[in-house]
């Protein structure tokens, strides 16, 4: 899991409307890997250890997701640029897919209400 920073829940960022919403499921550009959306931030909330560690390191003014890795069980924090929708309409598999939506229809998955930690 993604530390967050309490230095990095500032408001006076600007905040971009997120492309994707939690349901939705991506691919990442660079790295190729199939996802759901499962919670957006409107910046990047790292610590900047982490962020610093990022090896393409993309703006942090701007949309970050929590994303569920397709056939395995990792999460990752990827920013919306390096993010595209998936059209292959399949599903994801993930063990904490049923612990965060409560179906999957046309492509997309139901949100269910429990909360991201963090």
């Amino acid at each position: 899991m993604i530390q967050i920073n309490p230095q990095f829940t500032r408001t006076d960022l600007p905040t971009a409307v997120p492309v994707f919403a939690a349901g939705t499921v991506i691919r990442h550009r660079r790295y190729g890997y199939r996802g759901v959306v499962v919670s957006v931030d409107p910046w990047c909330r790292a610590a900047p250890e982490w962020y610093l560690s990022n090896s393409t390191q993309p703006a942090r003014e701007q949309p970050w997701y929590h994303v569920l890795v397709d056939g395995s069980d990792q999460v990752t924090y990827p920013a919306e640029e390096n993010l595209e929708a998936d059209t292959t309409g399949k599903p994801v598999h993930h063990p904490w897919v049923n612990t965060f939506f409560s179906g999957f229809e046309d492509g997309c998955y139901r949100r269910n209400s429990t909360p991201w930690p963090g």
